[in-house]
């Protein structure tokens, strides 16, 4: 099976959560993983910038790997997010992490740094050259203050073996569709933001990797389900009944409305880690209301 089919519909882009001593809180790394998966995302990333990565020692990371596939026990794919803004170091990493257990890695793009598209082009070959997974591009131009620009994906997606699909972020409809029109047949594209994906599926997404499945799975994941079958009237039913929440999940800072979430449904403490830090009073009460209201 391809990884354009066995990637099809949600992943849930998994947060880190935090102790009140700011230390990694496995039981609720655990509840929040387990509740996905009951509630019937296809698969889980870990590791991703939603996981707050920035800040997490490389040794944390390898034990939430770990960890991660500890309490998946095989129920769903297991994707990894390793990337960074140095090639050589992202590398070593792809070389390094225990990946055994894992079916793709996903790669941002490098942020700050701003390369020019053949710098981004010869980064992302080099890490799939290295990689030993499958290699996952991600654009998120947004965060990363560059656009990885349709022909340099499609350019890597036809010239690179190991590169396997895009999580595409830019929120360049476009840009998107052009993705979609001149990709490769087994050629992966997952959307990277939850308000856009009901149109994106209508202009050929395979799925999402999604925030907002950590706090809302079921809805979620049943609305991408109905929407890759074909039946857009009940998934956008569920879209709208969801869409002021997506609002509220990105509106001061991501992970800090997905945690401020899963804090209200008693999966998590509302813990990050500096210079990230919880949402405003007004947003959380907000927050708690919407979760009331659904």
């Amino acid at each position: 099976m391809s990884l354009r089919s066995t990637l099809s519909g949600t992943g849930v882009a998994l947060i880190t959560p935090f102790k009140n001593d700011l230390s990694v809180d496995f039981p609720a790394i655990e509840r929040v993983i387990n509740h996905a998966i009951a509630s019937g995302v296809e698969y889980v990333v870990t590791l991703g910038t939603t996981g707050e990565t920035p800040t997490i020692s490389k040794k944390e990371k390898i034990e939430i790997l770990e960890f991660t596939y500890k309490v998946v026990a095989g129920r769903v794919p297991v994707v990894v997010g390793i990337g960074g803004n140095d090639t050589a170091s992202t590398i070593k990493d792809l070389q390094s992490f225990p990946l055994d257990k894992a079916i793709a890695v996903l790669s941002a793009s490098p942020y700050y740094s701003k390369p020019s598209q053949e710098g981004l082009y010869q980064h992302y070959k080099a890490l799939a050259e290295a990689s030993p997974l499958p290699l996952l591009l991600y654009n998120v131009p947004g965060r990363t203050g560059r656009n990885l620009s349709a022909a340099t994906t499609l350019r890597l997606a036809h010239e690179v073996t190991n590169i396997a699909g895009i999580k595409e972020a830019s929120d360049d409809m476009n840009q998107f569709m052009q993705l979609v029109k001149n990709r490769p047949n087994d050629f992966l594209i997952v959307s990277g933001d939850d308000a856009l994906i009901l149109p994106q599926i209508a202009c050929g997404a395979d799925g999402v990797i999604s925030v907002a499945a950590n706090t809302f799975p079921k809805e979620f994941s049943t609305m991408i389900r109905l929407a890759l079958a074909g039946d857009f009237a009940a998934a956008r039913a569920i879209h709208y009944k969801l869409l002021d929440g997506y609002d509220m999940l990105f509106e001061e800072n991501n992970p800090a409305g997905v945690k401020a979430f899963l804090h209200e449904q008693g999966f998590i403490e509302n813990v990050l880690r500096l210079p990230l830090t919880p949402v405003s009073n007004n947003l959380q009460l907000r927050i708690k209301e919407f979760l009331h209201s659904l």
